[in-house]
């Protein structure tokens, strides 16, 4: 089993930063890859970012791509997100999610394909 904790979110001006980070429980986080989605009132929810169980690879969504740098510490059971230049259109809640595929090179799979969750943390960019 693995938990997931999300925190970092806030209310932010566009061009500003935000960090989240997802806190996971359990021994088996260094083992799996780990994706950032978000989801937007009335969207689906949708792929951010993603990042292989040992950091040597990473993924972006084409909107977030330079702006937002995902990375891990697989010694304290972290997964960040660093977001810049923060865009309204950023608002939405940010969720972590765990995947038993340790590798991301087929990344974005379906939201099905996931095997944990946390509960979200609400990023807002005011203009």
């Amino acid at each position: 089993q693995v938990q997931l904790v999300e925190s970092g979110g806030g209310l932010v001006q566009a061009g500003g930063s935000l960090r989240l980070s997802c806190a996971a429980s359990g021994r088996i986080f260094s083992t799996y890859g780990m994706d950032w989605f978000r989801q937007a009132p009335g969207k689906e929810r949708e792929f951010v970012a993603a990042i292989s169980w040992n950091g040597d690879s990473t993924a972006y969504a084409n909107s977030v791509q330079g702006r937002f740098t995902i990375s891990r510490d697989n010694v304290k059971n972290t997964l960040y997100l660093q977001m810049n230049s923060l865009k309204p259109e950023d608002t939405a809640v940010y969720y972590c999610a765990a995947n038993r595929e340790p590798y991301i090179s087929t990344r974005p799979v379906p939201v099905s394909s996931y095997d944990y969750w946390g509960q979200g943390t609400q990023v807002t960019v005011s203009s």
